[in-house]
């Protein structure tokens, strides 16, 4: 039976230990977003040993490029929504070295990020496509953007979230995946129909 949670950011490994498959999150806090040019750039800084522009200890990545537009006195966020995330597969378990404890997209991750789910005390939150102006209410405030160099969608947006959700916990830290579930379900039926086609 799924629950609800109400978190604040930073998270600690010994509360998103307490999340399964199938529970909700309601999220408050700093949130970063990160699609794919931020997570390549983090990556060169961390090989390179140089400083990040942030600390992912205990963060929440948001694999999203927002609508943002520049006022007089900093950004109003306008919209806001998933991006597909297995495209930032290859970068889970650099950001559970990091310290991130949540990631949060569409689509859900593979078996290598499950792996590191559970290595590092990790989960993933499924956000709803096509939510982007119900998704940018909860943003209470921008708080600042790094490399916008690179585009509004590339950029990193620090953003400040209050009550965020439903969020949909579909990775455990326990290694337990959802969207796994469904792909092995789906392979059973299509074996079964072409057994059943022969």
């Amino acid at each position: 039976m799924s629950e609800t949670f109400y978190f604040t950011t930073p998270l600690t490994t010994e509360a998103v230990s307490k999340l399964k498959v199938s529970d909700m999150v309601y999220l408050s806090g700093t949130v970063y977003t990160a699609r794919d040019m931020a997570h390549q750039k983090i990556r060169e800084l961390v090989d390179r040993n140089e400083p990040l522009p942030e600390s992912f200890e205990g963060a929440a990545v948001f694999h999203a490029g927002p609508v943002v537009r520049k006022t007089a006195t900093g950004y109003d966020l306008l919209l806001i929504g998933p991006t597909t995330s297995i495209r930032m597969e290859p970068f889970t378990d650099m950001h559970g070295k990091l310290g991130t404890k949540a990631i949060i997209g569409k689509g859900g991750l593979g078996d290598d990020s499950s792996l590191a789910f559970k290595k590092y005390g990790m989960i993933y939150l499924l956000a709803a496509g096509g939510c982007g102006s119900l998704y940018a209410s909860a943003v209470k405030r921008v708080k600042t953007v790094h490399w916008i160099e690179m585009g509004m969608p590339e950029a990193i947006w620090v953003l400040e979230f209050q009550k965020w959700g439903p969020l949909t916990v579909t990775m455990d830290s326990h290694g337990n995946s959802i969207h796994r579930n469904i792909e092995q379900e789906g392979r059973k039926k299509i074996d079964a129909l072409v057994k059943e086609m022969a």
